[in-house]
């Protein structure tokens, strides 16, 4: 289909519309927003790159790319830098242009990485809603070299509803971790508020039985009643604390520091640096630190626990060791159990780096970087 006509540009905007407002994963709605912008213009190439505040780049979406740009799990598209990239850092990428060359084709021709179909330039669009800034939609097409003005303009009237839609899932997902910690602060105070004070009864009602009787075989009952009890509520204050950080308002180290000291476990801390973090990284590192405490005190045989946390305009790293009974592990082996899979996940989530050292004898030691 030709975008020609004024009807033509109209019926576009409206299926694309469509396909933008029904969705609330960015890689899916720009990967089928992206194919029918392909299908409805008769364009045949194109690929969307998200942006983040480092000016990095991830590829989101890709439709059609020749095997020059494809070859090797389309790895020259999702490293290195271009020509569309540097403006769009460089703040030089305001509205739709016309890019005379891609620069990744011509490294691609040099280097002899397979075919390019024809594909030499494309036209760059930046995507955005109002000042934020979210990345870039490039298109292009066999042979062709050059963007009509009313073709920029329709590719420009694309972007900016890709951008509202954008910025419409970036809201919504913001609600949605508003809303379940809500929900977890809810349930913490039920529990608290229910099974915890049944747990506290049941624990001082096996005391007094324990101190009424005679009998020994009933003391001994009692007393394992009181000890399961005492640790039912050791679990349960541990689980409240993990659904509900109330020490993190005082900062991250604070609570984990609050949160090794109700395990019973003694630590030493260092800060250094002092920038703000964000707080879905804040919650993922105070989430991680959670679990790798209980795990220094399920499986190290010692209660002592390093704590270090380092903050720059970089990123932040976290790195927590004890000097326990540790155990046998290898970069090249996997991760040995759930909970560390679980790290190392929550670290990845957030384009983070999660390494782990243990060794029998020389305790274990996790460090985790994850750039702000």
């Amino acid at each position: 289909m030709s975008f020609e006509t004024e009807y033509g540009e109209i019926s576009i905007l409206k299926e694309i519309a469509e396909l933008l407002n029904e969705g609330t994963d960015p890689k899916e709605v720009l990967s089928g927003v992206l194919k029918k912008l392909l299908h409805v213009t008769g364009l045949q190439t194109g690929w969307i790159f998200l942006m983040d505040e480092q000016g990095n780049h991830q590829l989101i979406a890709d439709e059609a790319l020749p095997p020059a740009l494809a070859h090797n799990q389309k790895q020259r598209m999702c490293q290195g830098t271009c020509w569309c990239v540097n403006k769009y850092n460089n703040r030089q990428l305001n509205k739709a242009t016309n890019i005379m060359e891609c620069k990744r084709i011509e490294d691609a021709i040099i280097e002899k990485a397979g075919k390019t179909c024809g594909l030499t330039h494309h036209a760059t669009v930046p995507l955005r809603a109002g000042q934020e800034r979210f990345g870039i939609l490039n298109i292009g097409s066999p042979n062709k070299t050059h963007f009509k003005k009313n073709e920029l303009a329709l590719l420009e009237a694309v972007a900016y509803q890709i951008g509202t839609a954008l910025k419409r899932i970036k809201l919504t997902q913001r609600e949605q971790e508003t809303a379940l910690v809500a929900e977890r602060n809810r349930l913490a105070r039920d529990l608290h508020d229910s099974v915890n004070q049944l747990l506290f009864s049941l624990s001082l009602t096996a005391r007094a039985g324990v101190e009424m009787t005679q009998n020994d075989e009933v003391k001994q009952t009692f007393s394992y009643i009181q000890d399961l009890a005492q640790e039912a509520l050791g679990e349960m204050r541990a689980l409240i604390w993990q659904l509900r950080p109330l020490g993190l308002e005082n900062g991250l180290v604070s609570a984990l520091r609050s949160y090794a000291e109700m395990l019973g476990l003694t630590i030493k801390t260092k800060i250094e640096g002092a920038s703000s973090i964000p707080g879905k990284v804040e919650e993922t590192l105070w989430r991680i630190g959670q679990e790798a405490l209980a795990n220094c005190k399920k499986h190290s045989q010692t209660s002592h626990v390093y704590l270090e946390f380092h903050s720059d305009k970089s990123g932040v790293t976290l790195l927590i060791k004890d000097h326990g009974c540790g155990f046998h592990y290898g970069e090249q082996h996997d991760i040995p159990s759930l909970g560390l899979k679980n790290m190392k996940n929550r670290t990845e989530a957030l384009n983070g780096s999660f390494h782990l050292k243990s060794n029998p004898g020389n305790g274990t030691e996790i460090r985790i970087h994850i750039p702000i």
